[in-house]
């Protein structure tokens, strides 16, 4: 893991938070995408070189929605940069972390994803990135 990619916020609309975080950053977002396999829509707010993703549920059963209506609103995840996330992935499995996707997925942002299940970290969902070339 090369740093932290970003932090990934759960919202319950992302429109009037876009409007919350443009205020609080000062500046928009820099990207809005509907990633439809997720059932979300994101976007992403840049703060010199951190990167916060807000994410909204586009549907009732997809993990966002689930997780805003267990939680409500706020920290979702946090992912970390990864030079080769298949490589990481059979690293994090040698070391006994449970891998939600074995398989990398196209995630936001022009990134492969996969995720860590929260149980085996501390209670935070861990999401590994790599930038697709």
């Amino acid at each position: 893991m090369r740093k932290i990619e970003h932090i990934g916020i759960a919202v319950k609309n992302l429109e009037e938070s876009n409007q919350l975080f443009e205020k609080l950053m000062g500046a928009p977002a820099y990207k809005t995408e509907e990633v439809a396999s997720e059932g979300v829509k994101t976007s992403f707010f840049m703060n010199g070189p951190n990167k916060i993703e807000l994410l909204e549920a586009t549907n009732p059963d997809s993990p966002i929605a689930k997780f805003l209506e267990k939680k409500g609103e706020g920290i979702h995840h946090i992912a970390f940069d990864v030079e080769d996330i298949t490589a990481e992935i059979e690293r994090l499995k040698a070391e006994g972390f449970i891998v939600l996707n074995e398989t990398p997925k196209k995630g936001a942002d022009n990134k492969l994803v996969a995720f860590l299940h929260p149980k085996g970290t501390n209670g935070v969902l861990v999401e590994l990135c790599q930038e697709i070339i």
